[in-house]
């Protein structure tokens, strides 16, 4: 668990590394997203994703530090609220100004705004379940956000995939690079949610459904 902790932090700040300077200038001709000059809007709402979505994916790696929540809760309470409230909030709202207009396309443009809304939606619902003392839910709720908020680390890693397999299918194909792209959207949070379940429902006891387990873990000491 320690290792895979370890390499999940190091490849998103190796990500960050490698990403976030082409936005720190401000510079649009930098931009490794095309900025389109017919929507004003769109340069400082792509920044603002960019960096709340990097506040996210950094302290989505605190998060889900199980040595951390249990030895310093306060800590895992405060980064919680910057992952909330610096990052998911702020991010999540930048985003859905910028996904419809995306320059690969309609199919891009759709994934990436359902990935926007649901990123909102599973972040708010595990704040609201911690508010109400559901720590289970809570956990379930924010396994489903962090896995959603680290589907941009493996965007890359799909489009990559998709690009050598509709190369090797034709290398002439125009739309080679928005196809590749809008398919790297659509998996990278689907197979990560997928994920995200499938290792909740493994953690659920056998015959527990979901509101029983909930109330066994606050019965217990």
């Amino acid at each position: 668990m320690r290792w895979g902790l370890g390499v999940t932090a190091l490849v998103c700040v190796t990500f960050l590394v490698l990403e976030l300077p082409a936005y720190i200038g401000l510079d649009p001709a930098r931009s490794r997203i095309p900025v389109r000059a017919d929507y004003p809007l769109h340069s400082p709402l792509l920044w603002a994703h960019i960096v709340c979505g990097s506040v996210a994916l950094l302290t989505a790696c605190l998060q889900i530090w199980p040595w951390l929540r249990r030895r310093h809760p306060r800590v895992h309470r405060w980064s919680g609220r910057v992952y909330l409230l610096g990052g998911v909030l702020p991010g999540g709202v930048a985003v859905l100004g910028v996904a419809p207009v995306s320059s690969t396309g309609f199919p891009s443009a759709v994934g990436n705004t359902l990935l926007g809304v649901l990123w909102l939606v599973t972040a708010v619902a595990g704040w609201r379940a911690a508010r109400a003392r559901r720590f289970a839910d809570h956990r379930a709720w924010m396994v489903r956000s962090v896995a959603l908020t680290f589907s941009i680390v493996v965007n890359r890693f799909w489009l990559v995939v998709y690009v050598l397999l509709l190369t090797a299918a034709d290398p002439a194909d125009p739309q080679l690079v928005p196809h590749a792209a809008a398919a790297s959207v659509w998996t990278s949070w689907v197979v990560n949610l997928l994920i995200a379940e499938w290792w909740l429902q493994r953690r659920r006891p056998a015959g527990t459904p979901p509101a029983t387990r909930a109330t066994a873990r606050h019965a217990a000491p």
